[in-house]
């Protein structure tokens, strides 16, 4: 359903043979096959309980300092009410869970062995009922529950280690043939029954929703927002003129259409009663009202060809239309169709050096052509071409305070470049520190909850939205209406301000 740091899943009779295989060449010490929690069968393993909460702990600070922890405790403390209600109905309520909102734009849910699970900002503002919350998390307890990482993890190394063992046995093993033949064996071990697996933590996650007081189908709800989330980056990956990979196919129909999703969401149903089948919508638009959408001020802020970042102190502009991407490490502008694309990176300077020295000697760039100094907004710097992998690339770098700002602009076709460079040009000449009367523009977007009334409409919502990109459909994607739906007259919505 959802990309999670661990997902596998292979068949009984391969489960079975693995094991076999494998405990005969570890002499029955080192590995074996232990008991599902879920369903009693017997899952081939690696590693004990005890290792697979070690697993856990030690990669729980690693998701934290790659993503951030969203720093609203009330919210914190919502979704860690919601998930550890759903966890004291699942197969494994011996353990604790840890629910975390990650300060990231991405639209993203994942779990790690142990109990900890984590959804980003970025999909929670997308989610429109505290049961489609619920459902997010209840899927993710789900891959704890069955042990998927577990088992991930074993299959892999039980891949690496047959191969070894099978090399030291069986000596015609060991030629590089054999090796690419039996990494081929082992990928389709790890990846190609993905969807069976996602399918267990659907079926998981709606049991215990049902458990818990909540409607099973919002399961099915939580499919449907990502398969628009999937339709949507799609057509704006065409836009570019980049392919669009997708949930590994795991939506290749719509979830209204998926007979086997709607046969183990329906399963659940058994667990319902009188009473049940909770949605509280107006109780989690309460809870996300405020919340952070898109970029955070700390990660800069995006503003149709603008960018402004308030914490460096800095702002530059890209040429119009093309999309930004803001990465971790960088800014990446790439125009329509792709043809073209700016990077924008930032190292601290270290050494007196001036901005050509620092190309030459910081970035290794020796052969440089075509140099010029260059004074954009009053700051020292520096730009030229080189070649890098055999096509044309516009260097350039600008110093603001104790910071070299590093431009990368190429084109995929170099017959192109000529084209380009202008573009190139004016967004490094573009670039200055922030500026009072831009302060404003620096700061973050926040999600506002508002009552519909006739004058509203998406279209209206949309001219004044401060969304850098697709801000109509965003909005519509927001509510749960795209791609044709309206705005109803007395609903409560999402709104971006």
């Amino acid at each position: 359903m959802i990309h999670v740091l661990v997902q596998i899943s292979t068949s009984h009779d391969r489960i079975r043979s693995l094991c076999l295989m494998v405990g005969a060449l570890l002499f029955l010490g080192l590995a074996g096959c232990a008991t599902n929690p879920v369903t009693g069968d017997q899952n081939f393993v690696m590693f004990g309980e005890d290792t697979e909460l070690e697993i856990g702990r030690t990669n729980h600070p690693k998701i934290i300092a790659e993503y951030g922890r969203y720093e609203d405790e009330a919210l914190q403390a919502y979704v860690q009410s919601v998930g550890e209600k759903l966890a004291k109905n699942s197969h494994r309520d011996d353990l604790i869970y840890r629910f975390t909102v990650l300060d990231s734009p991405t639209i993203n849910a994942m779990a790690l062995p142990g109990g900890y699970v984590y959804i980003t900002r970025g999909l929670m503002a997308y989610l429109n009922s505290e049961a489609e919350l619920a459902a997010v998390l209840g899927h993710e307890i789900g891959h704890v529950t069955a042990r998927h990482g577990v088992r991930q993890q074993s299959a892999a190394q039980a891949a690496n280690l047959g191969y070894t063992l099978g090399s030291i046995l069986l000596p015609g093993l060991r030629g590089a043939g054999s090796q690419n033949l039996f990494n081929i064996l082992g990928g389709a071990l790890l990846s190609g029954y993905g969807r069976e697996h996602e399918l267990e933590s659907d079926r998981l996650g709606a049991e215990y929703l049902a458990r818990s007081g909540y409607e099973p189908r919002a399961m099915i709800d939580v499919i449907s927002v990502l398969k628009d989330q999937q339709t949507f980056a799609a057509a704006e990956a065409k836009k570019l003129g980049q392919d669009y990979q997708g949930y590994h196919g795991l939506f290749a129909s719509h979830p209204d259409n998926d007979t086997r999703l709607q046969q183990v969401v329906g399963e659940a149903e058994k667990y319902t009663s009188a009473g049940n089948g909770k949605v509280y919508r107006d109780t989690y638009l309460q809870k996300v009202a405020g919340m952070t959408f898109g970029d955070s001020e700390k990660q800069g802020i995006r503003s149709e060809n603008h960018f402004y970042h308030l914490a460096m102190r800095f702002s530059v502009d890209f040429p119009i239309s093309w999309h930004v991407n803001n990465n971790p490490n960088s800014l990446q502008a790439i125009s329509p169709g792709g043809k073209a694309f700016i990077d924008m990176g930032v190292s601290d300077i270290n050494r007196k050096l001036s901005p050509k020295q620092f190309i030459e000697q910081r970035l290794k760039v020796d052969n440089l052509r075509s140099g010029q100094a260059i004074k954009p907004h009053g700051l020292d710097g520096y730009t030229g071409l080189t070649v890098h992998q055999n096509k044309p690339v516009r260097i350039a770098v600008i110093y603001l305070r104790d910071q070299a700002f590093i431009f990368l602009g190429t084109a995929k076709d170099s017959r192109d470049f000529t084209q380009f460079d202008d573009h190139f040009l004016s967004s490094i000449n573009s670039f200055h520190a922030l500026r009072d009367d831009e302060i404003e523009h620096a700061r973050e977007l926040k999600l506002e909850i508002v009552s519909v009334t006739n004058n509203d409409s998406y279209g209206k919502w949309a001219q004044t939205s401060r969304i850098s990109n697709s801000p109509l459909q965003q909005l519509k994607l927001l509510n749960g209406d795209y791609p044709d739906g309206e705005l109803k007259n007395g609903k409560k919505a999402k709104r971006v301000h």
